[in-house]
């Protein structure tokens, strides 16, 4: 291959991914699904991306890679690409989180560190977070001979007093993920003086639901009992998770104590303090259709073991949208504007269910430009986000926020 061929590729490359990403964003179809992961590096990675293509053309062209048209091309194509990309790589840059149901905003005063922004042009910097140290495989639970384990996120400087702490539960479509899920977040709240616990659960198709749940709940009860190790204050757990981890973040948020699914732990304490909710699916009933009819086969099939038209109440009993209380605790529910694998009109409507019943403070944001796990790497979005995060989740602790008028 000569280097103006490869400069061709790299241009090509480059603009069939600023044009995916774009085109995904406006597809709710399975084919929006398909093009997802691609779309969601080229909008995540792009400061990353732009500078490894542009590195890679200055370096082609310095290899006589524009001595041909076929160069020649492949440098228009890249700059074309550059300048789809670029206004919504700003954009980002840019964000301003309008976070609805706050009665006032965040309290400036607190002494937060911010997240590195360097980390948004270099996320590999993310896996070794200045004051934080992290403990891998700790055991939690075991099932059928195989060992549940989390990792535990710790602020590196010694505790003066007990510390909040976190459960951390990873998406995957009920199917797949695994507790590496979620370091942003994690890190950062560490380096604010967090415990963090990311967990791994049982996985579909071996286990079927509510096993997944049931995990989950174990978890929270083990940190209580851990507490004491790990420095972290027992009467302050709260619990987060992305996509089916925000499904099961929010319904162990939503059940604390319940007895049918705390098996041989049903006096456990697994209740929370708060709730942090990103792009999770809130009604496994799919009540409006909203979902994919192939999506719904493979829940059904892989997930429930049963059909919603036969087992109705099973799925109702796995939606957070059904499950909705006055006692829930403080929530925080994020959401893309332009996710494709769970639409943003669902969060919506669970956050205006919450409302309706919870005596707690309910807060709603969508992020703009935010596709399907936007957060999976340190971006300019994710940075946003986990620092609103964690602004909301010392409010709570510091009981600083009301429920009010959109902000």
């Amino acid at each position: 291959m000569t280097s103006s061929s490869a400069l061709l590729g790299v241009g090509v490359l480059a603009l069939l991914g600023a044009t995916n990403a774009r085109r995904a964003a406006a597809s709710a179809s399975w084919l929006g699904i398909v093009r997802w992961p691609a779309a969601l590096a080229a909008i995540e990675l792009a400061p990353l991306l732009i500078v490894l293509s542009l590195g890679a053309a200055i370096l082609l062209a310095a290899l006589d890679g524009l001595e041909g048209a076929a160069g020649w091309g492949g440098l228009g194509a890249l700059l074309v690409a550059d300048a789809m990309t670029v206004p919504s790589m700003l954009g980002a840059r840019r964000l301003v989180l309008h976070v609805d149901g706050l009665a006032r905003p965040f309290d400036p005063r607190e002494a937060a560190s911010r997240h590195p922004r360097s980390h948004a042009v270099l996320p590999f910097l993310m896996l070794r977070r200045a004051g934080v140290q992290r403990v891998r495989g700790v055991v939690y639970a075991s099932h059928g001979g195989r060992d549940l384990k989390l990792d535990v996120y710790l602020p590196a400087s010694p505790a003066s007093a007990p510390r909040p702490a976190i459960v951390q539960v990873h998406g995957g479509a009920f199917c797949g993920g695994s507790r590496r899920e979620g370091m942003p977040l994690l890190a950062h709240l560490a380096a604010n003086g967090w415990v963090g616990f990311s967990i791994d659960y049982r996985l579909s198709p071996k286990a079927t639901f509510p096993d997944h749940l049931v995990d989950v709940k174990r978890a929270i009860a083990w940190v209580r009992e851990h507490a004491p190790a790990y420095g972290v204050d027992a009467s302050f757990i709260a619990i987060t998770g992305g996509s089916a981890g925000a499904t099961l973040a929010t319904l162990a948020a939503l059940t604390a104590g319940d007895p049918t699914l705390q098996a041989g732990f049903d006096r456990a304490d697994t209740s929370v303090a708060a709730l942090v909710a990103l792009y999770g699916a809130y009604d496994l009933l799919d009540e409006e259709g909203a979902k994919p009819a192939f999506a719904m086969r493979a829940l059904e099939r892989l997930v429930f073991k049963a059909r919603r038209a036969e087992a109705p109440a099973l799925f109702r009993a796995a939606s957070p949208l059904h499950r909705v209380h006055p006692d829930a605790p403080p929530a925080f529910v994020i959401h893309g504007d332009i996710d494709t694998i769970v639409p943003a009109a669902q969060a919506r409507r669970f956050v205006r269910r919450l409302r309706a019943v919870s005596r707690n403070l309910v807060l709603h944001t969508e992020v703009a430009g935010g596709h399907h796990v936007f957060d999976a790497v340190p971006s300019w979005r994710t940075i946003a986000v986990v620092e609103a995060i964690e602004r909301f989740l010392w409010a709570v602790r510091h009981d600083t926020l009301r429920a009010g008028a959109a902000a």
